[in-house]
């Protein structure tokens, strides 16, 4: 990855040999590999038997988690929050794992659309909920710095699964609580 940043630094018509850019292709490698760590992670050890057995069957909601990530198409990042709820069925996912899930998923080359809904069926899955709801908000660098240029554009998605999707009302006191 190192020799290929150099390549890229090189093509936009930079000397390597300059002061700034003497040691860069090795922190841009190193930077790259951390903000597409999520390639390396694994849902069981990210999750880490942090299951627990509740009697709750009320709504779990996670609010503006904070995400960072990059946009498949251009490499460029997007930015954004992240809100997420479930209804418990017999267990219940410790608080920090909902983040780390988002985490997961951010931290690969995406579009948000996609991790949306991987966030969203993972957490179904890990928790056998009744229903999860995922609203995904992200300003994209891709549209703010090149093509059309809007500054104050903010891309807003959602999953709804299980009682989130079939119950109007769930889906309506979850949408209630994010505002």
């Amino acid at each position: 990855m190192k020799d290929n940043f150099a390549s890229i630094i090189s093509a936009v018509g930079e000397d390597l040999n300059r002061d700034g850019l003497r040691e860069t292709p090795e922190r841009a490698a190193k930077a790259f590999e951390f903000l597409t760590r999520g390639y390396k992670q694994d849902i069981n050890e990210v999750v880490n038997d942090a299951i627990f057995a509740s009697d709750n069957d009320e709504m779990v909601l996670v609010k503006d988690i904070e995400l960072y990530s990059l946009c498949e198409h251009h490499l460029l990042p997007f930015i954004g929050k992240c809100h997420v709820a479930y209804l418990p069925q017999g267990k219940v996912i410790g608080l920090s794992k909902i983040a780390r899930i988002v985490d997961m998923y951010a931290r690969r080359l995406q579009i948000q659309e996609n991790m949306t809904k991987q966030i969203a069926e993972t957490i179904m899955q890990v928790t056998g909920a009744r229903g999860v709801g995922v609203v995904l908000e992200a300003q994209h660098l891709c549209m703010m710095m090149r093509g059309v240029e809007k500054q104050n554009s903010m891309m807003t998605t959602s999953m709804m699964l299980g009682a989130f999707r079939e119950t109007p009302a769930t889906r309506s006191e979850f949408l209630h609580l994010i505002r």
